[in-house]
């Protein structure tokens, strides 16, 4: 009797019910995460220690992530009008081979700085894909379901985790870059992979139809001309505007944490290189068990609660990081874990928040403009925390934690109502 009850309470959970009843561009998308993830999760602890192995210096680094968010800013707004012209499916699928099959054989060949530059420029056309791929996900989709979904798109990328030991099991036998060539090689064939599906089993959305219809035998001066008035409709929501400055705050953290974590916790607190591929399973176990406990309960308070107390935790995992005495892995741990609630807490509701708040009319364009908007003010953290790490590695995340300050500020104060065409939508 208690199996038929654990089981019917599994099955009645509202993750497990949203995945059983997804259906179309949903359910692909969100099964098709794994073929990006894994790569992706094999290669990221390692990747900036990869470019420091082929002699690119902290600056460098930096000065690479800021070049990555310049051409970035650039692809979102290319990413609105191309995603209205050509339709969100093929949008999604050129931004994939352009954005990432083709930069990955190129770092898979990487000399020196230059051949990442080249590389690292290719895959900032990848948010060409972004806003085509968020609408492919949820357009047609009950709006519901939408933090669902997000959930099982961050629960997707999460079960990726766990095979990065892999590359650190192998690193520590053979050595840091002929692994990482070999890894970038496979990333590529995944992602190609990905894309043939993609074609094959996803379908246009129906706003991606009316928005193909409506801007046929438009010049792109005209579409161009057009992005006038959606910069007065985005400042003058306040919403929008709330979730803009948190999207630039958390782009800036997110690319300081990847790019300097790796570099600080090995080559200043001794962590040894084949450990970098076990805290982010860590992480991802720490999420996943969240997600499927503790998110239920959460549904009936306003996003700014959890988000405000994961923001609270990004600072304490920042303070602990910055404090971490050397090779001691426990602070390695207690970080990694305050990381991981902060992590499930904010993002998947940042997201939710975008998608419910944006007029799904004019979804396309506003998306990719609040993309411009944000790269245009998280582009020169790259270079600033270079300079800061060169100084002294612990300052970027100094920086980190006084981002999470004001994030957290904006999101207390977060208190609006939701858009009138959900509000009708729910009725």
């Amino acid at each position: 009797m208690n199996k038929i009850s654990t089981r019917e309470r599994i099955r009645n959970h509202p993750l497990i019910r949203t995945l059983f009843e997804l259906e179309g561009n949903q359910k692909v998308l969100t099964f098709l995460e794994p073929l990006w993830g894994i790569p992706q999760n094999l290669i990221a602890p390692y990747a900036t220690l990869y470019m420091y192995e082929l002699g690119v210096n902290d600056v460098q680094i930096g000065l690479l992530m800021s070049i990555a968010m310049f051409v970035q800013m650039i692809s979102a707004f290319a990413g609105g009008i191309i995603a209205d012209r050509a339709g969100r499916k093929v949008t999604c699928n050129f931004g994939d081979f352009l954005g990432w099959c083709i930069p990955c054989v190129i770092w898979a060949v990487s000399q020196n700085f230059w051949f990442f530059l080249a590389a690292i420029v290719l895959n900032s056309f990848e948010q060409v894909n972004q806003t085509a791929w968020n609408c492919l996900l949820i357009e047609d989709a009950p709006s519901g379901q939408i933090l669902h979904i997000y959930t099982w798109v961050t629960i997707s990328g999460l079960l990726s985790v766990f095979f990065a030991p892999i590359s650190g099991f192998v690193i520590s036998r053979v050595s840091l870059v002929p692994v990482m060539r070999v890894l970038y090689f496979i990333f590529a064939v995944c992602m190609t992979v990905k894309c043939l599906i993609t074609i094959r089993c996803t379908k246009e959305t129906r706003q991606g139809m009316k928005r193909k219809e409506q801007t046929k035998g438009q010049s792109l001066w005209y579409m161009i001309s057009e992005y006038r008035y959606i910069l007065p409709r985005i400042f003058q929501d306040k919403p929008t505007v709330k979730i803009l400055i948190i999207m630039v705050l958390l782009q800036m953290t997110t690319q300081i944490t990847n790019n300097f974590f790796s570099l600080y916790t090995t080559e200043n607190l001794g962590i040894q290189k084949s450990f970098l591929a076990l805290f982010p399973i860590l992480r991802a176990v720490i999420m996943l068990i969240f997600m499927f406990v503790m998110q239920e309960k959460l549904e009936n308070f306003p996003f700014r609660i959890p988000m405000g107390v994961g923001f609270l935790l990004y600072i304490g995992s920042q303070l602990i990081l910055i404090f971490s005495p050397h090779r001691n892995y426990i602070f390695i741990i207690l970080y990694t874990i305050m990381e991981a609630f902060a992590f499930a807490l904010v993002v998947p509701r940042k997201d939710s928040m975008l998608a419910l708040y944006v007029d799904p009319e004019e979804r396309a364009r506003i998306v990719s403009v609040l993309g411009v908007i944000m790269f245009i003010f998280a582009s020169p953290s790259g270079y600033i925390a270079g300079k800061l790490s060169s100084i002294n590695r612990q300052l970027p995340f100094i920086l980190n934690m006084s981002l999470y300050v004001i994030s957290g500020i904006i999101t207390i104060r977060f208190n609006d109502p939701l858009p009138e065409y959900l509000e009708t939508e729910n009725d």
